[in-house]
């Protein structure tokens, strides 16, 4: 069984200050994508290359202190990609892909943090941008490999998946385009979300952020945002999956499937 995770750091130095390695080192992943890694090459040299025995692959971002995302594996890869062409949002640390190729198959991981669009009209444009761009990429990998990507993907698709739905239909994360985005890539886009295949229903066991604000975490008003996209032959491969609500390494919790595949 193939151990997947994936979170949202909200600074790895923050996240490692909290117990993340201690927790890597019982849950035992044989992979975790991270996102929000905020950190530079620099930062990251000679302290979190690795951890609790997982290599580190990393996109930074140009700006210090933004963005960032990682995949730490206990496997070498065939392949390391480093953003995904973008002209403007590669150098905003968004995108590392990992490959696994063999003359039998062609697989790969990818850890992606999608932008908020919450600070201002002008970064929610910016995240129509990236939308735009980023969904014939994927139709472009899948049309040649088998993929995995985990991540903050900054939208909560359905009423479900976030407790105040009613209060949040004109916010970014819920806007209707943002959601319809989500729409078609489960649909024409040929992608599965793969929490939902195996928890089409559940509501309050699937948030994955909270606010700071208005004790969010002690009521549980949460969104579900971290995601593991896949293409349906790896989708039908996931056979569990935990939310590690009470690990406060961030304002995310981890979120790990288990698939019956081995790299």
């Amino acid at each position: 069984m193939f151990k997947l995770s994936s979170l949202n750091l909200n600074g790895i130095r923050s996240a490692t200050s909290k117990g993340l390695e201690a927790w890597l080192a019982t849950a035992r992943p044989d992979c975790i994508c991270v996102q929000e890694v905020k950190a530079q090459a620099a930062d990251v040299a000679g302290k979190f290359e690795q951890l609790s025995g997982l290599q580190g692959h990393f996109h930074f971002a140009e700006k210090k202190g933004y963005s960032g995302v990682a995949i730490y594996t206990r496997h070498t890869p065939s392949d390391v990609r480093v953003g995904y062409g973008s002209a403007e949002f590669d150098a905003e640390g968004r995108y590392v892909e990992l490959r696994f190729d063999t003359p039998q198959r062609k697989l790969s991981l990818i850890s992606a943090y999608f932008p908020s669009g919450s600070s201002g009209e002008d970064r929610q444009q910016a995240k129509f941008r990236f939308l735009a761009e980023f969904y014939p990429h994927l139709q472009r990998l899948r049309a040649e490999r088998e993929f995995i990507l985990c991540g903050d993907v900054n939208i909560a698709h359905q009423e479900i998946d976030l407790k105040n739905w009613k209060g949040n239909k004109k916010n970014s994360g819920f806007l209707p385009e943002e959601r319809a985005w989500m729409s078609t890539l489960l649909t024409d886009g040929g992608l599965v979300d793969v929490y939902r295949q195996l928890e089409p229903t559940a509501t309050d066991d699937c948030y994955t952020w909270w606010s700071n604000r208005g004790q969010a975490y002690a009521k549980n008003v949460g969104w579900r945002l971290d995601y593991h996209l896949a293409t349906p032959a790896l989708a039908s491969l996931a056979r569990g999956h935990q939310i590690y609500k009470t690990e406060k390494f961030s304002d995310h919790a981890p979120i790990t499937l288990d698939y019956a595949f081995t790299l």
